[in-house]
């Protein structure tokens, strides 16, 4: 599994610096490095570039019973403390229904239901910060951002700060490309009128009659 100090020095390499030989190296390129990743949160950062499938989390949410809103909606969700962007918010678990009717602001989901299912992408240990779990384009992803977070600081030349933020252009559009690919493929929803002229009407697996694909 990849370690801090190898996606450091990942970086390095696409800078065109020399390595850190470990994490309490006094270089000022490990301390650029550290505040990007560390105080600015390079992680999350990336975390926040797509729909990641290796960080989706999916839960059920209840409304808080201890927050009244002033007006508009009756219920508010709490987002959890991992969330990062969401994916889909549905009423039901197998996510058949989105929730249209709904704000997001402030920490907070607003909707007008009691149960909310939430699919999100997450910054848990468990989730998008398992490096284990990373593909070998989100490592690029977050290397590249490294540099690119950096190489302002390291390289007078244009034409270098050009380079890496091609770099990581590319390494960004591979990455959403394969998380892309490696979701399985979604089928559309039978409508209403469909499911009522079906003789399996409450079949639990999306009623799909049409062949229709998504994603």
């Amino acid at each position: 599994m990849s370690t801090k100090l190898d996606f450091f020095n990942g970086a390095l390499l696409i800078c065109g610096e020399r390595f850190l030989a470990s994490l309490t190296e006094a270089q000022e390129t490990r301390r650029l490095l550290d505040h990007v990743w560390d105080v600015e949160d390079g992680v999350r950062n990336c975390l926040e570039r797509g729909q990641w499938y290796f960080a989706m989390r999916t839960i059920q949410i209840d409304y808080d019973s201890g927050v009244t809103p002033d007006y508009g909606y009756s219920r508010a969700f709490v987002k959890p403390d991992d969330w990062v962007i969401t994916s889909a918010l549905c009423t039901d678990e197998f996510f058949r229904n989105p929730q249209t009717r709904y704000v997001d602001e402030a920490g907070y989901w607003y909707s007008d239901v009691d149960t909310l299912y939430v699919r999100y992408v997450s910054d848990d240990v468990g989730y998008g910060r398992d490096y284990s779990k990373w593909p070998g384009q989100f490592r690029d992803l977050v290397e590249a951002h490294l540099a690119k977070k950096i190489i302002h600081k390291i390289k007078n030349s244009e034409e270098e700060r050009e380079r890496v933020l091609k770099i990581y252009k590319d390494a960004l559009r591979e990455a959403k490309n394969n998380s892309l690919m490696a979701e399985p493929t979604k089928f559309m929803p039978t409508g209403s009128w469909v499911r009522a002229r079906s003789r399996y009407p409450s079949r639990r697996d999306g009623g799909n009659t049409t062949g229709n694909l998504t994603g």
